[in-house]
């Protein structure tokens, strides 16, 4: 996309932080996640350090707490995927798997069977695209699987595979959903298993089966792994690779530069749509690996992506910055730390209201919420930003996080504010684009109050933004009067 000059906005705002270094967890943090589905009023953030400890924080109510740590392994905690409907999460770590509670309540259970993952990725569906029921493939208990990569079962369940997708067996919608929640990829050398993760009825125990759907033929080297639809991305110091989990079948996207930064990739899950790393650029592809749209621009390679609603959100050296995914353009850059801080982390809701943000570097942990629209399009009118402002009400209509009335709330408002600035012919414009302002309520710029149409006007208060209506000689006094105050006081300087 075309870069263009930033145009600041607050779009977030901090909301806690939280260090960890007093506290016996004080290993640098090497992974991040959090769920807000427990409870709308209380976040948990959970919390992998170097050393192989869990930690579990509390927010609500503007404050974050710690709750508990658990020691997980000796090695870093690499990925930590959090299952909100059934108050379980999955972490890996020491290249194992271990399942715990969501509170921490009960030691780490270890999926023994499972040895040597790499990269794990839980597998997102959505309901404009169809994903196949990889339940219905033969499945087999990993506890009679045989470990030799040529045995005559494995074999046989990949011909299975196969056939599922050539005969065109389908599940209906809502299967799909039930199946996908607890489907996971996993990277074992240059093996790509794809497991199903069967926990008991009792919802505060630990027993759980792992049930492998299939196993597919991976590459060497993977670094980081999407699962979205039928389509798993992998990506190595090479490049991206997409692999088909119904067929097996396997193609290069595209491959990076011999000197590159590390592949990463981020599921844009309002979107429904994936980003991958290149440097600093981020291409955006579909659930086929084709791109679509442009590209986003950053201004240096990041160390983290996170999502925001309709931004895409970079970390990098005690520095946030957030993109809007349609124009390429940075809206706002949030400092929380200095050059050579470390290795810094971004997390979002996976399945929340998309309204807070986690940033984490090597020792603290800080929230970031959401700025309400409303404060955000008042922010803009102040600064006089009325274009930007429109624009911002309009994105939000078509979205449908804004009602048509709102934007003719807003064409009302900025009217007013440009005839209070003289700006006639642009406020009329304004005025008529707005559905719901009453010609009425122009009266008192044409008239002193009272005369016979004085209750006809409607008492609409607006957002306070400027003087009460009064007669256009007055209004263009005042106007002028400002414009000469200005002109002195910069004189002055």
């Amino acid at each position: 996309m075309a870069k263009s000059e930033p145009k600041s906005r607050t779009v977030v705002e901090p909301l806690a932080q939280l260090d960890l270094s007093p506290h016996s967890t004080s290993s640098p943090i090497r992974s991040l996640s959090l769920s807000s589905l427990l409870s709308d009023s209380q976040t948990l953030i959970f919390v992998g350090t170097q050393s192989g400890i869990l930690v579990l924080l509390s927010l609500s109510a503007q404050n974050v707490s710690f709750l508990k740590g658990v020691l997980v392994g000796n090695s870093p905690v690499e990925s930590i995927i959090v299952l909100g409907e059934v108050g379980k999460v999955l972490v890996l770590c020491d290249e194992c798997l271990f399942l715990v509670d969501s509170l921490l309540t009960q030691p780490p259970k270890k999926l023994s069977f499972l040895k040597g993952i790499i990269v794990i990725a839980k597998r997102i569906t959505s309901s404009e695209s169809e994903s196949s029921n990889l339940s219905e493939i033969n499945s087999i208990n990993l506890s009679n699987y045989p470990s030799t990569s040529t045995s005559t079962s494995q074999r046989l369940l990949q011909k299975l595979g196969s056939g599922i997708r050539a005969n065109g067996v389908k599940v209906k919608e809502q299967e799909q959903h039930r199946q996908g929640n607890n489907v996971f990829a996993l990277v074992i050398g240059k093996r790509l298993i794809l497991i199903e993760l069967v926990l008991g009825r009792d919802t505060d125990s630990l027993n759980a089966s792992v049930v492998i759907l299939k196993e597919i033929q991976c590459i060497d080297g993977v670094k980081t792994m999407v699962w979205f639809n039928d389509s798993i991305i992998v990506g190595t110091a090479n490049g991206y690779s997409l692999f088909s989990c119904v067929t097996g079948q396997s193609g290069v996207i595209f491959s990076l530069p011999d000197i590159s930064s590390l592949p990463f990739l981020k599921l844009l899950l309002k979107d429904r749509k994936v980003l991958l790393l290149v440097d600093n650029v981020g291409v955006v592809v579909d659930a086929h690996g084709q791109p679509v749209g442009g590209s986003l621009v950053f201004r240096r390679s990041p160390d983290s992506i996170g999502e925001l609603l309709m931004y895409v959100v970079v970390v990098r050296d005690g520095k946030m910055e957030l993109y809007h995914k349609s124009s390429g353009i940075c809206i706002q850059t949030v400092t929380f730390g200095g050059e050579g801080l470390g290795q810094c982390i971004a997390a979002n809701e996976e399945g929340g209201s998309g309204k807070l943000l986690v940033v984490a570097t090597p020792t603290k942990v800080i929230c970031y919420q959401k700025v309400p629209y409303e404060e955000q399009i008042k922010d803009l009118l102040r600064k006089k930003d009325f274009k930007e402002a429109i624009s911002l009400v309009e994105e939000l209509e078509c979205e449908g996080e804004m009602s048509k009335e709102m934007l003719s709330f807003v064409h009302a408002q900025v009217g007013f504010l440009l005839l209070f600035d003289l700006h006639f012919e642009e406020a009329v414009n304004h005025f008529l684009q707005s559905e719901t302002m009453q010609p009425s309520e122009v009266f008192p710029f044409i008239m002193r109050d009272p005369n016979r149409w004085s209750l006809l006007v409607p008492r609409n208060r607006y957002w306070g933004l400027h003087p009460p209506p009064a007669p256009l000689e007055d209004v263009v006094d005042n106007g002028l009067m400002g414009i000469q105050r200005a002109i002195f006081l910069r004189k002055q300087v």
